[in-house]
């Protein structure tokens, strides 16, 4: 019993913290292939349209999730406790929706 619970444990700090979630690995890649094929606008673009507006309002940035198959990236924003999601088009870098907050 023992042994078992060793290796569990074991086999458990084998794997990086770090480790990205398959889904959400390919997700970026496509994020990627898109900005490389012109066909997405660069995340640093859109934060910049983005980040600074949220920041004025008093949120703080927290990152972003992207959707590989419908090109929407969710920038994500803590004010007051509160979580608010920015959901903005990856092709054109216009704003499509907010909730939360």
């Amino acid at each position: 019993m023992i042994g078992v619970l060793c290796l569990g444990v074991c086999l458990a700090a084998a794997v990086p913290v770090h480790a990205v979630p398959q889904d959400r690995r390919s997700d970026h890649e496509a994020a990627r292939a898109g900005r490389m094929e012109g066909r997405l606008l660069p995340l640093r673009a859109i934060e910049a349209r983005v980040v600074p507006q949220m920041e004025r309002q008093g949120a703080r940035y927290l990152g972003f999730d992207f959707d590989s198959g419908t090109g929407i990236y969710t920038l994500k924003f803590l004010r007051n406790g509160n979580v608010i999601w920015i959901d903005v088009d990856g092709r054109t870098g216009q704003v499509l929706s907010r909730s939360g907050g």
